[in-house]
């Protein structure tokens, strides 16, 4: 079978919920390698604080959307986590803060994402 076909085949047979967790796990370990490059490795810290914050961003869009599908209050509570997360990384690139709340936040998504159990992220 060749890889088309199967990245075809896995794509149909995924959730959005599982391609959510899918991209949340992927954005987090990004975090996390960024947590432990040396703060002049630049390059890599800006890449996943910035891979973070459109993911972020792309949520806060979706739920400012009158038709999202999502509860008002779970929507606002998505968009206010959406701007601390874009706070806090310009804290991060500063020296001001770490990259633990920003991972935290994520495994939590993720946690809810897979109904409950812990994230192996």
């Amino acid at each position: 079978m060749s890889l088309q076909a199967y990245t075809a085949a896995t794509a149909r047979a995924e959730s959005p919920r599982d391609l959510e967790y899918r991209l949340f796990g992927q954005v987090t370990r990004a975090l996390v390698h960024a947590s432990t490059v040396d703060e002049s490795d630049i390059a890599t810290r800006i890449d996943a604080l910035d891979w973070n914050r459109r993911l972020w961003s792309t949520l806060a869009g979706e739920c400012s959307d009158p038709g999202n599908a999502l509860g008002a209050p779970m929507r606002a509570q998505i968009i206010s986590l959406s701007l601390f997360v874009n706070r806090h990384s310009s804290a991060i690139m500063r020296g001001e803060e770490s990259f633990q709340d920003l991972i935290d936040i994520n495994r939590m998504i993720m946690q809810g994402l897979s109904g409950g159990a812990s994230p192996t992220q």
